[in-house]
């Protein structure tokens, strides 16, 4: 398997750093630190150095945050991982439901007489402390700016990541990073303003047309840029990432010693646009008055798609999908009892490796069977690893950054014969998702205004999930990318070219799982017969491209619109994949595409 670099902490190490942490708060003056998931990017994946909530508690999801008190350490997860957190924690550590539970409120229980609670500038947006503080007022509680505290215990912190950064080709970008460098820069002076500070490693990633290895599944080189109105740049990332890029860059990108930026900020004539919503709250303080709070100005842009990017994308599906289509024949041919969870995993892997354009996965393998399914974001390790039994399903989410483009499919997979109350609730769960696939809707609306199309057949049931329908991807960047969401908190607009992911699921505790996942593109929308013409409507192209399990399939309780959708997109992946695939996988697809 590709190599795992996630940090863990064994549940028996969890007592000792706790404890040591709490006499560093003491020595510190400090009745408690807040211990978040991301690192000075707000990113959600992290370098090795950066995972200090793993470190101290052994919680290895994507989001969370821990509170670190004398008396009590609250580990704050939200509902994907209300299930992980159980497994992964020492009972010296409380899990608390977030964000139904505020960390203000909670702070207020635990701190009634008030005190001091540390946090690293670096660490924190603006946003995030300004509301904390703002909640807090009265309280007697103190938010303070300090050193990290696990940073001083970790003895053995990795250090920080110094890849070599490269030029991503113009025929993936489609767009050269001096035209970019121009279009971005007269939005800055449209808007009066001098410069903008640039902390997403993926927007100035996009920006630069560059990518890295500095963390681990999504290719980006680290570092902290800053527009000028002028479409220069100034780029704080280590010279030894950029020894390969000086042509690529140019003179009107200049390198800069990435510890100068203090000192830097302080100095940089303003107005200056920061976002609050991902920037350290440390820049924040060192612009003052300066900083004029508004979006990333990559985020939009590097969300919409160009032509270019769009091919990549489909085309790298098109070569993903044969290799996730390889993978079911092979399983299908597998008997119940027989193969594990990392056996699946490790053939997947294997299947994608034979892709010369492919550069690493885009996330670690969730492949988990039976109970494993229930728990969403699912990590198999040598404790866990389950065989896959007879009556089983197997939740299977992957996917592969190609030079091109990157994917992220699930396929939830029946295991022998599944029992009737699975084939419901898959049902269920497929109905939704081809709702949303048949989705057409006016210009204007956000993920929040249509992503309940895609729950509403569990709803109707009675049930629901807890993550949301879907997520923005990058081309050739970050598997998570904003600011684009099928969810009821995003309120961006959707555009012609934004790609998406539209993956309903359900979850029953202790027995299994279901999730079906595919990437969506937005498109505009053909005009219908009869309809509004001067009503722009947009709609979805699928770019994933592998079967979706008929086993688990009620056929009787799909509307005949939804059995023709599916039908359709069936023919369409025995049309583009099976000439990609072996004779024997052929015969297979064949069967698995058949129409319903």
């Amino acid at each position: 398997m590709f190599q795992s670099f996630e940090v863990t902490a064994r549940p028996e190490q969890g007592p000792p750093r706790l404890a040591a942490l709490r006499a560093e708060l003491v020595r510190a003056g400090l009745d408690g630190f807040l211990v978040p998931r991301a690192d000075a990017h707000q990113g959600e994946y992290v370098a090795p150095r950066d995972d200090r909530l793993a470190w101290l508690t052994g919680f290895t999801g994507s989001a969370g945050f821990c509170a670190a008190l004398q008396g009590v350490a609250g580990v704050f997860i939200d509902g994907r991982y209300r299930t992980q957190v159980k497994a992964q924690v020492a009972d010296v550590f409380t899990p608390v439901a977030w964000p139904e539970v505020s960390l203000a409120d909670w702070l207020k229980g635990q701190l009634p007489e008030g005190g001091v609670v540390g946090f690293d500038p670096w660490l924190h947006t603006p946003a995030q402390i300004a509301g904390l503080e703002e909640t807090l007022a009265g309280s007697g509680i103190e938010m303070r700016r300090v050193d990290n505290m696990v940073d001083r215990i970790w003895d053995d912190q990795p250090d920080a990541p110094m890849t070599l950064a490269a030029a991503h080709p113009m025929e993936f970008a489609g767009e050269s990073h001096e035209a970019k460098r121009q279009r971005l820069a007269v939005q800055l002076r449209e808007a009066g303003l001098k410069a903008a500070l640039i902390t997403l490693p993926d927007s100035h990633n996009w920006l630069l047309n560059i990518r890295g290895q500095d963390i681990p599944r999504n290719p980006v080189a680290h570092g902290f840029a800053v527009l000028h109105d002028d479409a220069r740049v100034d780029l704080f990332m280590a010279a030894e990432k950029l020894t390969v890029l000086t042509d690529h860059l140019g003179p009107h990108v200049r390198q800069r010693d990435p510890a100068d930026l203090p000192d830097y900020l302080r100095e940089l004539e303003g107005p200056v646009r920061l976002d609050r919503q991902s920037a350290p709250v440390l820049f924040a303080d060192l612009l003052g008055a300066r900083a004029e709070a508004g979006e990333d100005p990559c985020a939009l842009p590097k969300a919409c798609k160009n032509e270019a990017e769009i091919t990549g994308a489909a085309e790298a599906h098109l070569r993903d999908g044969a290799a996730v289509v390889e993978l079911l024949a092979w399983l299908d041919a597998q008997e119940p009892g027989t193969v594990t969870e990392t056996e699946v995993v490790r053939q997947l892997e294997e299947l994608r490796r034979r892709d010369p354009s492919l550069r690493d996965i885009s996330f670690e393998t969730i492949s988990g069977t039976g109970p494993n399914g229930a728990i969403i974001h699912y990590r198999v390790n040598e404790e866990t690893d389950s065989v896959l039994q007879n009556g089983h399903l197997l939740v299977l989410d992957s996917g592969g950054q190609y030079l091109d483009g990157t994917t992220d499919i699930t396929r939830t997979i029946a295991i022998g014969t599944p029992d009737a109350e699975a084939r419901s609730a898959f049902t269920r769960v497929l109905t939704g998702m081809i709702a949303m696939s048949r989705l057409r809707w006016p210009r204007g609306l956000a993920g929040r205004d249509i992503e309940m199309l895609g729950r509403l057949p569990l709803w109707m049931a009675g049930q629901d999930f807890d993550h949301g329908l879907g997520h923005g991807v990058g081309a050739y960047l970050s598997v998570h990318e904003g600011p684009q969401r099928l969810s009821r908190m995003s309120h961006v607009p959707l555009q012609p070219g934004m790609i998406l992911s539209n993956e309903p699921g359900y979850y029953r505790e202790g027995a299994f799982g279901i999730r079906i996942e595919n990437l969506l593109v937005v498109q505009e929308a053909p005009a219908l017969p009869g309809g509004d013409a001067h009503r722009k409507m947009l709609d979805w192209r699928t770019l994933t491209l592998v079967p979706i399990d008929r086993r688990l399939i009620d056929i009787k309780a799909l509307s005949p619109e939804a059995r023709d959708w599916l039908n359709a997109y069936h023919r369409d992946v025995a049309e583009k994949i099976g000439p990609r695939v072996s004779p024997v996988t052929k015969l297979w697809l064949d069967a698995a595409t058949a129409p319903l």
